[in-house]
């Protein structure tokens, strides 16, 4: 797709190889599964993944997207972490780019969407810049199968508009021609000792795994959890339980001190599944 429609990758080479042969390799590494792993989610409605450079990350995100049959079309939500653009903002049409090729965004989606929640405005800006939904295309392409996507950047703080949106992508979902899938980016807590973050960490967790969007949010607060992506997950789990989930599974649970970094400062980073 020509032109301005297509969003050229802001961090190729950063956050993830640049280079099609090392990220299809890199993938693959994340992406295969150990001798006893269990089956695959067959019925899973969404996840949540973080959006940390592969080399801290890319382990827990793989643990995920392996385990999840591929999909013909996925609603990808992640924080703003630059606030700009509006506060909900989505990308209704033209492609997105990736080193391994360029995905279709889903035009027909993308405006059930926001017939469904008026919240969602159309705002490229939110997007130039953001690799909390970037890095989650590529471990989608290395299935190999086509799909399209559905981008929205979250940069609101307050409880209602996140219920709000998490009613919209519910209905959207029902809507949909085929089968929709929903990703939540997020990293757990920043920057604290690796202690301090796994007992916050695990406060948030057992919220998300019980279902409770509110619950999650009032633990948040309450407990300082600087969980980046919290608003796409409080959406998820509100779609999730309306389209009729009932269970959540951690998939894998690590914080950037495992892949070597300090361990008086963290990041986070959890992966799991809801069906």
């Amino acid at each position: 797709m020509p032109g301005t429609d297509v969003r050229i990758p802001a961090v190729a080479g950063a956050f993830y190889p640049a280079d099609s042969e090392t990220l299809t390799r890199d993938l693959a590494k994340y992406l295969a599964p150990p001798a006893t792993e269990a089956e695959k989610f067959q019925d899973a409605i969404g996840c949540v993944v973080p959006h940390a450079g592969y080399m801290y990350s890319g382990h827990v995100a793989g643990a995920v997207y392996r385990r999840l049959p591929a999909r013909s079309c996925y609603i990808i939500l992640g924080p703003n972490h630059y606030g700009r653009g509006v506060p909900l903002a989505v990308m209704s049409h033209g492609a997105w780019r990736t080193p391994l090729g360029e995905v279709p965004i889903d035009q027909a989606l993308a405006r059930t969407l926001r017939e469904a929640c008026h919240l969602i405005e159309e705002d490229s800006r939110a997007h130039q810049d953001e690799h909390s939904l970037e890095v989650q295309v590529p471990f989608l392409e290395a299935s190999g199968e086509p799909f399209t996507i559905v981008p929205i950047a979250v940069g609101v703080a307050s409880y209602a508009p996140l219920d709000a949106l998490g009613h919209g992508l519910a209905h959207a979902v029902r809507q949909a021609s085929q089968p929709v899938f929903i990703v939540a980016s997020s990293d757990m807590n920043h920057y604290e000792p690796d202690g301090i973050t796994r007992i916050k960490d695990r406060q948030a967790i057992e919220r998300i795994l019980a279902l409770d969007p509110q619950g999650l949010y009032e633990v948040r607060r309450r407990e300082s959890i600087t969980m980046c992506g919290y608003g796409p997950v409080i959406a998820l789990l509100t779609a999730a339980k309306e389209l009729g989930a009932q269970r959540a599974e951690l998939v894998k649970y690590a914080t950037s001190a495992d892949a070597g970094g300090s361990r008086r400062r963290v990041v986070g980073y959890a992966g799991i599944v809801i069906w």
